[in-house]
């Protein structure tokens, strides 16, 4: 199913829009945002990806929770929830978003992962089927394959990942201002980031200043590409492969035509790998559309929940007393 930009939909958001600012203690403070919905919809748990945020659903969340209650967990060393000690890589924020899910949101749930959030999503249905009812992936992270790479974050990737050079660019992004850093991160992820609501980049501005004085935030950064990259490719993407073939749960996978990060033919070869899986291009659109197309990106979710997804929905709905 193809799609193009932005049309409104509906919604009548049960929370403010930028979510309810909370924290909980799994091995130390996570932070999250609680976006709010009806106590008896069905229960989705939002996770975002490489150096982002629970704010980076904040576009989409408001178009949802008419339906849907929707909970966005900052990941160890990601947004406000500081590591402390915790793993900043892909495993181990894997068991923190497991712990979240049992201690925030008892009773299994659907999980929406965009990029790394994806690729984590994945992991926790193949780990524990139990708690996950679905799969809404928005541009994951998934198994690498033969496919022309965008030539900037190929580059990227590459300097980040070589010894020494990564800390150059790392000491180089510090110096960079909020609005700088902001602008370049949406440049990469977007085909038009003017797109997104001048609301939502100001949130995304504000993090950024806060993050600023966090002194390991570069370090968490590695870590946690260093493992996406061992995960998707080699030695970890036989694993990952098995993995996401043990899944059963349904799945819906959400894809920008213009992704420059994790390019159109990874998820089309994902989808032919697993016929099961509902796919969704969204015309013109990057590697984030939850925030450059959160409407369309909303509907294709909402259109969703209501055929294939039916299921997962209304096992992830809790039990009323």
């Amino acid at each position: 199913m193809t799609a193009g930009p932005d049309t409104p939909v509906a919604a009548a958001p049960a929370a403010p829009p930028g979510g309810i600012s909370r924290w909980t203690d799994i091995g130390g403070p996570v932070h999250y945002l609680d976006f709010g919905g009806p106590a008896d919809g069905p229960v989705i748990v939002c996770v975002h990806g490489l150096g982002g945020a629970a704010v980076n659903w904040m576009a989409l969340a408001p178009l949802l929770t008419a339906s849907c209650r929707l909970l966005a967990p900052d990941l160890a060393g990601h947004g406000l929830t500081r590591a402390g000690g915790r793993g900043t890589g892909v495993a181990a924020n894997r068991a923190l978003l497991h712990q979240f899910m049992a201690s925030v949101a008892p009773g299994p749930a659907i999980l929406m992962g965009n990029s790394m959030g994806g690729m984590i999503a994945l992991l926790e249905a193949s780990a524990a089927p139990a708690a996950v009812t679905g799969l809404i992936l928005v541009d994951p992270a998934l198994p690498v394959v033969a496919a022309w790479p965008d030539p900037l974050a190929a580059a990227m990737f590459a300097l980040y990942l070589t010894p020494g050079v990564g800390r150059a660019v790392m000491a180089r992004r510090r110096r960079l201002t909020a609005e700088q850093f902001v602008a370049s991160v949406l440049g990469l992820c977007c085909v038009d980031p003017s797109r997104v609501p001048a609301d939502v980049v100001a949130r995304h501005l504000k993090l950024a200043d806060q993050r600023a004085t966090f002194a390991s935030a570069e370090r968490d950064f590695a870590t946690a590409l260093r493992s996406i990259v061992a995960t998707a490719s080699y030695p970890g993407r036989r694993a990952y492969r098995r993995q996401i073939r043990s899944i059963t749960r349904p799945v819906l996978l959400i894809h920008g035509t213009g992704d420059r990060l994790v390019p159109i033919a990874v998820a089309r070869a994902a989808a032919r790998a697993n016929p099961a899986w509902s796919l969704a291009e969204i015309a013109g659109v990057g590697h984030v559309p939850q925030l450059e197309a959160p409407a369309e990106t909303a509907r294709v979710i909402t259109e969703w929940l209501g055929t294939p997804g039916r299921a997962a929905a209304e096992a992830a709905t809790p039990l009323q007393a």
